[in-house]
């Protein structure tokens, strides 16, 4: 017997209902965006990531907003880090 396969929706991500869950992920600092460095951390061997705070989040984030405070001059990586693709999707279901 074939198993019937359904379509089940996906709630659409859109910067309104957005969680920030990206904004929990290690994000290396790979070019120069300006970052302001009080959001920079550096490793033993010069790596710079982006800082996260105690709980986990990126320095970054305004927590009023759920937003990103230096959004113009954010990383590559989250420049590239598309809304709604599947990472975004991965990411958010393990905090929703």
């Amino acid at each position: 017997m074939p198993l019937e396969i359904k379509h089940i929706p996906v709630a659409e991500v859109a910067c309104s209902n957005c969680q920030a869950c990206c904004c929990r992920l290690e994000v290396m600092l790979i070019s120069d965006t300006g970052v302001p460095e009080q959001f920079i951390a550096v490793d033993q061997w010069g790596g710079e990531t982006m800082l996260r705070l105690a709980d986990g989040w990126c320095s970054a984030l305004d927590r009023q907003t759920m937003q990103c405070s230096i959004y113009e001059k954010r990383p590559w990586i989250c420049r590239e880090f598309e809304m709604g693709s599947y990472e975004c999707l991965h990411e958010r279901s393990k905090h929703l």
